[in-house]
Parts: C-alpha cells; structure tokens; sequence
C-alpha cells in the first residue's frame, strides 16, 4: 500500500472511521484517490494522496487510485503517465486497484437511464445561457425549464438519440429534477450529461455523451465500494446532490467527508492557472523547478520524505487556512541534512593566489562526506597555489562585524590553511576586483592551530583551480512575490510573479569529486544551501544544479529589506 508508512496523526476523519468500524457500518476501510488528468498533481494533492493512502494503510484497507475522466477535451495521456509517476515517487502503491471513470460509462449511462425511467431526470434543450439565466440567484429561485414535462417516454428516446449522435454538441443535455427553489444551487436541476464529440484518451471515439463529474464521482465511488469518500471543502455543498443521486438511484452510499484543502504561500494552487503558467512560458513546464507541481519540487531536488512529513506536519482540519512555505522548506532541509553528503562550490568565483606556496606543488585534505555520519565516509580535497573563493566572501572596505577576506585580514579555508589578504588586482577600467594576493601560514592545514596562535573567527569555503569542476547553478525563489496573492484582489496574479525567482549562474565551481554526480543526487554545498542535479538541465559536458533551498529560511529577511 504505502512504504513508508505516513504517521496519520488524531483528526476528525479518523473518529468518523473508528466510530464506524466500531458500530459495525463497515468491516474494512476503503477509499480512493480521484484526479482528473487534465494536469500535473501539485503539492496540494500530495495532502489528499497521503491522507487518502495513509488512512487505508493505518486501517489495513485498501486506496483506488481513480481517474476521473469525464472530459475528453481538457484529458491527455502524458498527464494520466504523470500522475502515476507522481503517486508511486512519494511512495504509495495502489497495486491491482487502478481504475478510470471510463470504465464504467456504460454502468453510468445505464444510471442516467434508470433516473429517466423514474421521472427524475429529463433532456433539456435550454441554450446555456438561458440555462443559467433559469437557475436563479442565491437569493431567488430559479425557474423550471419549459422541457422539464416532457414524459418519461420522450425523455428516454431523446437520450438515446443523444448516444447515438443525432443532435449537435450543446444541443441538449440530461438534467435531474430535483428542485429549482432549492437553497442550495447545486440542487437546482443540475446538468447530468452533456453532448461533446471529443476522441477520449481510453475510449476513443465510442461515446459522444459524457457524464458530468459530480454524476461520474459519487456512481464510480459507489461501484468501487468505497467507504469514506474523502474531498476538498469546496466540495461540501455538492454533498447533497453526492447523497440524491446515490439514494435516487437506491445503490450502494458512500459517506462523502470535506476537509481543509492546502493552500501555500507565495504560489498558486489552481492548475488552470498552472496551465496558463506554462502555455504563456512563464516557467519552462509543469515540472519548472519553481512551480508547486510533484515533478517541479522533485526536479528541485525536494524528497518525497519530505513531502509527506510536511503533509503530516499541517494536519487534517476542517478550517481553511494558508500555510507558510517555510514550513515547507523546514521539512525539506531536515530530511537533507540527514542524507545529503557535504561538498563546497563556489557560486561566484574570485581568484586566490596563494604568493607564498610553492609553484607547481600541491596537497590534499581529508573530509567527511558527512559530520555527523561517519559510515558515509569521505572525501578529498585538492589544494594548491590557486585557488577560488566565494566574491561574497570578500569585502574591500569590511564593516567590523564582517570576519570574511578583507585587505590584510585573516580567514581559514575549510578544512585548509589560515590565509591572509595581502593584496588585491582589480580591472583597470571597470574597477572590479579580479584577484586576491594572499600568504598561507604553513603550520595551520588540516586545522591545525599551534600553540599561541591566534584564532581566526572566519572560515570560507573554496575550490582549487587545477581540479575544480566548472558547473551551471540555478538559485530558484518564491514563485510570487507576495504571500497571499487572494489578498490582491485588483491584480492578475500573473502581474505578481517574481521577477527575481530565477538566477542562472554560468560558471560556478565545485569540487572534483561532484564531476561523478548523477541526475537527481542531492548535496549540501557548505555555507551556502542544499543542491540538486538537475537531470533535464545538464549537458553531457556540463552539469547544472538546481539550489533546493537555503541553510536556512532568508526570504523573510530579504523581503524587509
């Protein structure tokens, strides 16, 4: 079912199932998890998959992983293949019971069948905005629809008319009859099926009726057997038409439960506007490391422990609320901490001429891959009379609490030598500095500190420049550039994208042993943040890492300033 397990804890969802299974309303727990491909999943759905997933394993039961696809025109394979990909990597296993709505569109339209025979559902030739114009407000009711008399014979001739393709697309349309003064709208004769000739990704051309989702849903959860039908809140005031049409239709009841959706800071979680994100080529795809998308987070390097912690961590309530991406990151770097080997690269490099080493001579030195694990062993480090430095990890004119490279300051190279600035080369023209000069005390690698010698306060990372590996980083960032974008309610979205979420740095260095690294292998460069191979991004000659996150969470601190 799931390895490994999600740590489920106490909720609300969990009373309603022990109350069941304790009063004998159902032997076994079974539920489902239903996305309609007409997307890519993002971290939203990961809420609903490891609670759907984790309920079922913490009660021995069993998940559907269902696809409910309804609607031919928006459906592709590649996001059915995407979905299943994402579901397995955050490590669930829905085993033999993999299903599609499609696969019961003959048992659905046999349904609508039987609504017809029992003088509850009719064919409406309403266009549709007459339709909408019909259905009233939330504060008037709506009007019946002047083809809602016809008989029980008309009705039924007319829908099968419409399967077998005698009328135009939005000619007609199957709708309940419930009742049109109804307080809640989704009661309000709603639209049952619709006439779309659009060749779906299962079916092909076989039907050109479709059942609309709210009649495929709670039908496909009763032909499953599900016993906790477990969605969004939005979906709660479509309970009552869930719970009609099971009871109309006098078959097997699935209870529909509502729970809190997620909703994150600093993105969006609608997949229209995901789609619209990457057909405007404001990201590069579905999977651009900055979009919350599965396979963007997982191309940014964030693991699947992760995620479900995270998923863990928020809980399951039955209010709305927005959670912090930082709680996010959090998760993100406690996994990594614990499994990501240490490496040093250099982002911006500045050249070090170490004056005083000897030309041409060179030493290596012993470092763990990681501090607090030894068994992941070490490795080794290259040192020699040039090497590069981070540029911002110099300063021309320090402030005093700044203990990096400054003109005749001190610093110790990690895992090195104490190195002193003693000279600095800039450009003649621009004024940049495009060299340091720098003395080594000998008596210090590895270090070593010999008595009376005084202590330096800063450590620097650094590589050296007869072994370094040239690579291409990416520094990702929030994907908006305001927390809440519901709160700019006079703005497209899109106008609050930030501008500053990508920055490509081409010639970064790391050290030798990194040339090795494989797609998706996840490091933490010291100092300055967790990395991730970025498969798709390398080139055979050239790889590209994609910073993952921070050491810790900066964003906060930049954005007051």
């Amino acid at each position: 079912m799931i390895h490994p397990p999600v740590q489920l804890g106490p909720n609300f969802i969990r009373n309603i199932v022990d109350e069941d299974l304790a009063s004998g309303k159902h032997k076994s727990v079974v539920t489902r998890f239903p996305p309609e491909p007409n997307g890519y999943l993002h971290i939203g759905h990961a809420k609903s998959i490891c609670l759907n997933f984790g309920l079922a394993a913490l009660y021995q039961g069993r998940c559907h992983l269902r696809f409910d696809d309804t609607n031919p025109v928006k459906e592709e394979q590649e996001y059915i293949d995407a979905i299943k990909t994402d579901v397995s990597w955050l490590g669930f296993d829905w085993g033999e019971n993999e299903y599609h709505a499609s696969d019961y569109f003959e048992a659905l339209y046999a349904f609508a069948e039987k609504l017809v025979e029992k003088g509850l559902a009719f064919v409406c030739d309403l266009p549709p905005e007459e339709m909408r114009e019909y259905r009233g407000t939330l504060t008037e009711p709506g009007k019946e629809s002047p083809y809602r008399s016809r008989t029980v014979g008309e009705n039924l001739d007319l829908l099968r008319r419409m399967r077998a393709g005698e009328f135009d697309d939005g000619s007609r349309v199957l709708r309940a009859k419930i009742d049109m003064a109804a307080p809640n709208m989704n009661l309000r004769d709603p639209v049952l099926y619709r006439i779309l000739r659009a060749t779906h990704p299962r079916t092909g051309d076989a039907w050109c009726i479709y059942p609309m989702y709210d009649f495929a849903h709670g039908q496909s959860d009763s032909l499953e057997q599900i016993t906790h039908s477990l969605c969004t809140l939005e979906f709660q005031d479509h309970r009552p038409l869930y719970d009609w049409l099971c009871e109309a239709l006098e078959i097997y009841h699935p209870q529909q439960i509502e729970f809190a959706r997620l909703n994150l800071t600093y993105t969006v979680m609608s997949k229209r506007r995901l789609l619209e994100l990457v057909n405007e080529k404001h990201v590069s795809g579905w999977d651009d490391p900055r979009m919350p998308t599965l396979s963007g987070m997982r191309r940014r390097g964030f693991t699947a422990a992760a995620i479900r912690t995270f998923c863990e961590r928020i809980g399951v309530g039955k209010s709305d609320s927005v959670i912090d991406m930082s709680t996010l990151e959090d998760c993100v770097r406690e996994d990594l901490d614990q499994i990501a080997p240490r490496a040093m690269g250099v982002l911006r490099p500045l050249k070090v001429t170490i004056t005083n080493y000897p030309e041409g001579q060179s030493e290596e030195f012993t470092a763990p891959k990681h501090p607090k694990k030894p068994e992941m062993g070490s490795r080794t480090i290259p040192f020699g009379r040039v090497i590069y430095v981070d540029r911002d990890d110099f300063m021309e004119d320090p402030p005093k609490n700044f203990f990096r490279l400054g003109p005749d300051r001190e610093v110790r190279l990690r895992y090195g030598y104490i190195i002193r600035c003693d000279g600095v080369i800039k450009d003649p023209v621009s004024g940049e500095v495009t060299e340091l000069r720098c003395s080594y005390d000998a008596e210090t690698g590895g270090g070593v500190l010999p008595e009376g010698r005084k202590k330096v306060k800063g450590i620097i990372h650094w590589v050296a420049a007869a072994n370094a590996v040239s690579v291409e980083v990416r520094l990702y960032d929030r994907l908006l550039s305001v927390a809440d974008p519901a709160s700019e309610k006079d703005r497209d979205y899109r106008e609050l994208l930030n501008q500053d979420s990508l920055e490509v740095l081409a010639d970064a260095l790391v050290e030798p042993e990194l040339a090795s690294a494989e797609a998706g292998e996840s490091f933490q460069f010291e100092r300055l943040g967790y990395f991730c191979v970025d498969g798709k991004g390398s080139q055979s000659d050239k790889l590209a890492f994609n910073r993952t996150v921070t050491l810790r969470d900066t964003w906060a601190k930049l954005a007051k300033g």
